[in-house]
C-alpha cells in the first residue's frame, strides 16, 4: 500500500507576464540545515512584480515557479543540523523566489535557517512580512556600508518608501539627524518616521543643502530611488567624507560630482546572499536586529489597509504595480 506526499497549495507562475496559478504542489521536506515553515503571510514589493513580469535580470526566477521573496510564519519542522530553531516557533525571512529558491506564495517553504530570526512578538505576521527585504536593504545601506554614526547627519531619498520609511527609523534609532525626501502630501508620514521633510518638487538640491548643512552637505545620502535622483545625491554629499549608498544604481552615472567633493559611493545589493548562497547568516543576523528595534518601539512597518489571500496574489501584485499603496502589501496565506 501506497501513501501519498503531503500537498500544499501555493500561486504558480507558468510565464512571465502571466497571472498567478492556483496549484496543488508537493509539500517541501527540510533538509540540512534547513527549517519547514508554514507560511502565514508573503510581502510584496516591487520586485517580486518585476520578477512576475519578466523584467528583472538580476534577479531571475526559473519558470514555471513559485514567486514571493518575504514571508512570516511558523515553524513546522526543522532539518538536520538546524539547533536555532523548534517546531513552533514564529519567524520572519527574507526567504526565496529568486535563482531557483521557492517562493512564499505558497502554504509551506522549506528554507535555509540562517536566512530566518523569530518574529517580534509585538508584530502580528502580516506586519512581520512586510520587514524583510526592505529592512535588510535599509540596514546593509545604512550600518554595512557607510557606518552611520550618532550625530551624523542623513538624508534619505524616497523616505515614504518601502525602503525609505526603513532607513529614516533605522537612522533615526542610530542617533542620527535625518532628512527625507518626498513629495508634499507625504510629508507627514516622514515627520512622524522622525525626518524632516523635504519637498523633492519645491526644492532643488542646493537649496535643501544650504538650508538643512549650511552649504557643506550630508553624511550620508542614501538613494532608494535611482536614476537623476542618485546623480542628486553626488552633489548632496558633505565634502570630505561624506558617503553615497544606492539601492539602485543600476544606471550610468558622472562620479565627478562625488569626487570633487572626495565623498564616497556603495552599492547595496541585498539578493546576493540568496543567489550565491554565501554571507546568509548576516541576512539572519540583521533580522535579528530589526526584532530587537521593534520589541523596542523603535521600528514599525507602514502597512496598506486592502487585504488579500491566495488566491488574489496577482490582485495584490496589481496593486503594488499601480504604484498607490500607502504602506506594504502583503498576502494572507494561511489563518
Amino acid at each position: 500500500m501506497t501513501t501519498s506526499s503531503p500537498t500544499m497549495r501555493a500561486a504558480v507562475l507558468d510565464a512571465a507576464g502571466q497571472p498567478f496559478r492556483i496549484a496543488r504542489l508537493d509539500r517541501p521536506v527540510p533538509a540540512q540545515g534547513q527549517v519547514l515553515v508554514r507560511i502565514h503571510a508573503s510581502g510584496v514589493n516591487p520586485l517580486d512584480t518585476k520578477i512576475r513580469a519578466g523584467q528583472a535580470a538580476h534577479a531571475r526566477q526559473p519558470l514555471p515557479s513559485v514567486l514571493g521573496m518575504d514571508l512570516a510564519g511558523v515553524v513546522e519542522a526543522v532539518g538536520p543540523g538546524v539547533t536555532k530553531f523548534k517546531r513552533g516557533d514564529e519567524v520572519y525571512g527574507l526567504a526565496g523566489g529568486i535563482g531557483g529558491l521557492q517562493g512564499t506564495l505558497a502554504e509551506y517553504t522549506a528554507v535555509d535557517a540562517d536566512l530566518l530570526a523569530l518574529k517580534p512578538h509585538n508584530l502580528g505576521m502580516r506586519e512581520a512580512a512586510g520587514l524583510p527585504l526592505v529592512f535588510i536593504t535599509a540596514w546593509e545601506g545604512l550600518v554595512d556600508r557607510a557606518n552611520t554614526q550618532a550625530g551624523q547627519t542623513v538624508l534619505v531619498h524616497g523616505g515614504a518608501g518601502g525602503v525609505g520609511h526603513m532607513a529614516v527609523q533605522l537612522a533615526h534609532s542610530l542617533g542620527a539627524k535625518v532628512f527625507a525626501t518626498g513629495s508634499l502630501s507625504q510629508a507627514e508620514t516622514i515627520r512622524r518616521l522622525g525626518a524632516t521633510p523635504i519637498d523633492h518638487a519645491a526644492s532643488s538640491v542646493d537649496a535643501y543643502v544650504a538650508q538643512h548643512t549650511g552649504g557643506e552637505g550630508f553624511d550620508v545620502v542614501y538613494d532608494t530611488v535611482g536614476g537623476a535622483v542618485l546623480d542628486a545625491s553626488f552633489t548632496a554629499a558633505r565634502r570630505y567624507g561624506g558617503h553615497v549608498v544606492s539601492c539602485l544604481g543600476w544606471g550610468t552615472h558622472a562620479l565627478a560630482p562625488l569626487s570633487f567633493r572626495a565623498a564616497t559611493y556603495s552599492g547595496v545589493f541585498t539578493l546576493l546572499p540568496m543567489i550565491t548562497g554565501r554571507g546568509r547568516a548576516h541576512h539572519g543576523e540583521i533580522l535579528e536586529a530589526a526584532t530587537r528595534l521593534v520589541e523596542a518601539g523603535r521600528l514599525l512597518p507602514l502597512m496598506d489597509a486592502r487585504r488579500f489571500t491566495l488566491d488574489e496574489a496577482t490582485s495584490a501584485h496589481e496593486a503594488v504595480e499601480a504604484g498607490k499603496a500607502k504602506g506594504r502589501i502583503v498576502v494572507d496565506v494561511t489563518a
